[in-house]
């Protein structure tokens, strides 16, 4: 997610009420880590936005990163592509697909996007159509897709965020994708979630990372090659 206007995040997902709107303040950019040199294995290949490009945070501290390390430890042998790009929406993330997976040919393709959509108050009607191109996209391709989900708060009003949240598991079910309902669980919905996000109170702090990941490996060892 991009920081295009200060919105409390933590406190929305937490249940209490949002802070108000500030001054637009340009994000910072933030490239994705380098993919991994060399090494064999299937691809997978994460097309995200900050949340998984390690925004604010050393890098090998994201949960992208933290996958490697766990595909290590349970001796899988596949590698880590990660594509994700601050700031990044479901538009974005297809006009850059097509290159991505003709050079790096996943085996799985990762989709977390859609909430800089949501953030800008984009048509939900374009977020699903993009999402679902993606999908469809990657599975021509011969990739498994898992479509990882997110959840906003009402700044746009509670409809706009039930809709919006409702958005992901519609894609996964018409394109027959994997999905993670919601990549913060346990982080943006906790007793006390503003100790795990940086002080812009949008982005986890490293320690949420784990818990991030923990919410996508069981969904994403479903579609490893075998």
């Amino acid at each position: 997610m991009r920081m295009e206007c200060r919105r409390d995040f933590i406190a929305a997902a937490a249940g209490a009420a949002l802070a108000g709107l500030c001054a637009a303040v340009p994000a910072r950019a933030q490239s994705p880590a380098p993919a991994p040199a060399g090494g064999s294995g299937p691809v997978i290949l994460v097309v995200g936005d900050s949340l998984s490009a390690e925004y604010g945070l050393a890098r090998g501290t994201g949960w992208v990163a933290l996958l490697e390390k766990k595909l290590a430890e349970e001796k899988i042998a596949a590698r880590v592509v990660n594509a994700s790009v601050s700031g990044d929406t479901t538009s974005g993330g297809r006009s850059r697909l097509p290159a991505l997976l003709a050079q790096h040919k996943p085996a799985v393709v990762v989709i977390e996007l859609g909430g800089n959509d949501a953030l800008r108050g984009l048509p939900l009607k374009n977020t699903e159509d993009n999402l679902a191109w993606m999908a469809k996209a990657s599975a021509q391709a011969s990739a498994r897709v898992l479509l990882v989900g997110m959840q906003v708060p009402p700044n746009y009003g509670a409809d706009y965020a039930r809709r919006f949240g409702a958005v992901f598991p519609a894609v996964a079910k018409a394109e027959k994708t994997g999905l993670v309902p919601f990549l913060l669980k346990g982080v943006a919905d906790g007793p006390d979630p503003t100790r795990l996000f940086q002080a812009d109170r949008i982005h986890p702090r490293a320690e949420a990372h784990p818990i991030m990941l923990a919410n996508v490996w069981p969904e994403l060892k479903k579609l490893l090659p075998r």
